[in-house]
């Protein structure tokens, strides 16, 4: 399927690996030209080079953390007119309540609110000057259902949530809109958990890991990043137009509501 998108321009924020990674993909098969961004360099520059290989598009590396005001910078020197947005960064880490002080609190609400938004406040006048834009935001399900220990990306992402709510009801009018996408249990790095950069897994014991964690989801196994990727990339489409403000679960049916 044509999305429509062919030439725009997409910036994705911390898509050297995972979902951001899957988001990356996606808009490079559809034809996008990208900039990819990743605190490893190393590993970005070798996604960056696959995806050139893989689709023929343009593929612009910005090495560092994205909630770093210089490394926004740099990637909107990058691409100071991008079609599409992407915003992603790792969450905090499972950690229980009473250990979070202020520092680490502050450090996950910028991390997770404060830096999308300061990209959003960036990129979505041009966009709306020129008649296309397309924000995806990538939260989590937890902003749906509380995950005990992950309080604080929760917490952060809510936030952002119903900040952007509003906006994207002000920019609607002019081709622009704002989604959030809501992982559930997605074969990622996080679901892994602690382990060594570049390790592969025991291939009995990756399939044993699946099946327990995928126990309680309906579609009984994990989601995975090229689907997401596939998902975000529809939201980016000329198709999408008419979708904005909405929080969209990837989940494979694991949040449970009629409505």
């Amino acid at each position: 399927m044509d999305l429509g998108i062919r030439g725009r321009k997409a910036i994705i924020c911390a898509s050297s690996k995972g979902l951001g990674r899957g988001c990356a993909a996606a808009l490079a098969e559809a034809g996008c030209d990208i900039v990819v961004n990743g605190r490893n360099a190393e590993l970005l520059a070798g996604t960056a080079a696959e995806l050139r290989q893989a689709y023929g598009v343009k593929v612009t590396e910005v090495p560092g953390d994205v909630s770093r005001p210089d490394i926004q910078a740099a990637l909107l020197a990058a691409c100071p007119e991008p079609d599409i947005l992407v915003n992603n960064n790792g969450g905090p880490p499972f950690r229980d309540f009473r250990e979070l002080d202020r520092a680490k609190i502050l450090e996950g609400v910028t991390n997770n609110m404060v830096t999308p938004i300061e990209l959003v406040q960036a990129v979505v006048d041009g966009m709306a000057a020129r008649g296309f834009g397309r924000i995806v935001n990538i939260t989590s399900l937890s902003v749906y259902t509380p995950i005990p220990r992950l309080d604080l990306s929760s917490g952060a992402r809510a936030g952002l949530t119903s900040f952007l709510a509003g906006v994207a009801r002000t920019v609607a009018d002019r081709n622009v809109t704002i989604n959030n996408l809501l992982p559930g249990k997605l074969d990622t790095d996080r679901l892994r958990g602690p382990h060594e950069a570049g390790t592969v897994e025991d291939p009995k014991a990756a399939a044993e890991r699946k099946a327990r964690i995928s126990a309680d989801v309906p579609a009984k196994r994990l989601g995975t990043p090229e689907e997401f990727g596939q998902i975000c990339a529809f939201l980016c489409s000329v198709y999408a137009g008419y979708i904005t403000g909405q929080n969209i679960p990837v989940d494979g049916g694991l949040y449970v509501s009629a409505f």
